[in-house]
């Protein structure tokens, strides 16, 4: 049997072709492994500074500050608290949390009902609400000037709005008419104080000296109207001149009310801008504020909450002063505390009435003048300590 003379050589994956020398041999590659469909790299947010807290949702991101946060949470808590003391405590003892099951769900027996919804729930509102508004004002009133003196009651906004009410209240007694009258004399007493003293950003001491000069000759018209009016008008417009939260017009509350709704969120946005007037205003104007304008509406904002503040209660000192002040030891240095303001002023004055209600019970004494004893030894302290200190 003959082999056949070639025999075709057969490869075996284990034995691969010689390469004769000096050949190139191109680069084997390696099989690689399926892969999937390929995934866009998402951008990485980056984190956010010291002291603050990032809140985003579909792309878009904002920053907030923790400490401002948690100082308003905690004022909110204590607003709470205080209202369901102030609901509770009176003659009528009523339990805080059967006081806020009535205040809130409308539940309870009878008794509790009528205590608590009819008598001492309008009066938690007027004062939640005239507090807020003082305590704004006063700190957009504070910051403008950039003194911590300069308060809606320092100024002459509550003696104008308080003379004018009470000239309303003698003349045409309705429920309505304060709350206009208020709002004149308090824009009256801004511009007066604003057109004597050359502005309230230059000269923030000539205001605050020329406000007080025009809240007395306010004063002084308010006392000689009351002297001059018959006995019952006078006695229907004294509530309006000592402060008191006792029997308010829920017409005027209202009307409060939807005054804060409409200021508060405006308040707001005035306070971010306001922090740019820490600076000279060349230096604002160059970075795109308009000063003129912004002062105009920050001034505007504190008449109408001052003057529908007073249309409901009176003049109740030192609120818009002691409220800003304790918002800013609360949130430290930062953007300007406008809502903490309000919150500081609504449980000082809840806390005000709560005091004159109960200290000398059944003798009630007007909330207007607890704040006035409690906030002399304050005004005196902070006329003794603001050379060396200033608003942040």
């Amino acid at each position: 049997m003959k082999l056949p003379s070639k025999i075709s050589p057969r490869t075996s994956p284990k034995t691969r072709p010689k390469t004769p020398a000096g050949a190139l041999v191109p680069p084997q590659r390696e099989p690689r492994e399926p892969q999937g469909p390929s995934v866009a790299a998402v951008p990485s947010v980056p984190a956010a500074p010291p002291g603050t807290f990032r809140l985003g949702a579909g792309g878009l991101s904002v920053l907030v500050p923790r400490r401002p946060l948690l100082a308003g949470a905690v004022l909110a808590a204590v607003l709470v608290a205080v209202g369901a003391v102030c609901l509770s405590a009176g003659e009528v003892a009523v339990a805080p949390l059967d006081a806020l099951r009535a205040a809130v769900l409308g539940e309870g027996s009878p008794r509790d009902l009528l205590v608590v919804e009819r008598l001492r729930m309008p009066r938690v509102e007027a004062g939640i609400a005239v507090g807020a508004a003082l305590g704004a004002a006063g700190c957009l009133m504070q910051t403008l000037s950039g003194n911590r003196l300069a308060t809606p009651d320092t100024v002459g906004l509550n003696n104008g709005a308080t003379a004018f009410a009470v000239a309303g209240i003698v003349a045409v007694p309705t429920s309505l008419l304060p709350s206009a009258t208020a709002l004149t004399g308090a824009a009256t007493a801004a511009v007066l104080t604003l057109a004597l003293s050359g502005g309230a950003g230059r000269h923030g001491y000539r205001f605050l000296v020329v406000g007080m000069g025009v809240g007395a000759v306010f004063g002084a018209v308010t006392n000689l109207i009351l002297s001059r009016a018959e006995i019952d008008a006078a006695n229907a417009a004294f509530a309006w001149t000592v402060g008191t939260l006792n029997g308010r017009s829920q017409t005027a509350v209202t009307v409060l009310e939807a005054g804060l709704l409409l200021c508060l969120p405006l308040a707001v946005v005035l306070g971010r801008r306001l922090g740019v007037l820490r600076f000279s205003d060349a230096v604002a104007t160059s970075l795109g504020v308009r000063v003129r304008s912004l002062r105009a509406a920050v001034l505007l904002t504190s008449v109408v909450c001052a003057g529908l503040a007073v249309a409901v209660a009176g003049p109740l000192g030192m609120i818009a002063l002691a409220a800003p002040e304790a918002a800013r030891r609360l949130t430290g240095p930062g953007p300007v505390p406008v809502l903490t303001s309000a919150l500081a002023g609504a449980v000082l004055t809840l806390l005000a009435d709560l005091v004159g209600r109960t200290a000398m019970a059944p003798l009630e004494i007007p909330v207007g003048l607890v704040t006035a004893v409690v906030g002399g030894p304050y005004l005196l302290w902070l006329l003794l300590t603001t050379r060396t200190r200033r608003v942040p």
